[in-house]
């Protein structure tokens, strides 16, 4: 994933957005908790290494399959 000039929390509010999904959903795919993303979208905590890691790996996976775009102009 490219450097963004997005906070984390940000991030992850752009990449529900653009997915469609909810706080829910995403905790499914990343195999973490409701209570985890909604810390991370409000800005009261970060991942730790791996979670971060499963993030960028989700991202990876929808920007390959089109669903995605991050900031900067990347797909």
């Amino acid at each position: 994933m490219t450097k963004s000039s997005k906070t984390f929390p940000e991030l992850v509010k752009e990449v529900r957005r653009q997915l469609v999904i909810s706080q829910e959903e995403l905790a499914h795919e990343l195999g973490v908790s409701f209570a985890t993303i909604n810390r991370w979208e409000n800005g009261k905590t970060t991942p730790f290494k791996l979670a971060r890691a499963q993030f960028e790996a989700f991202c990876e996976k929808r920007i390959k399959q089109n669903r995605l775009i991050l900031p900067g102009g990347r797909k």
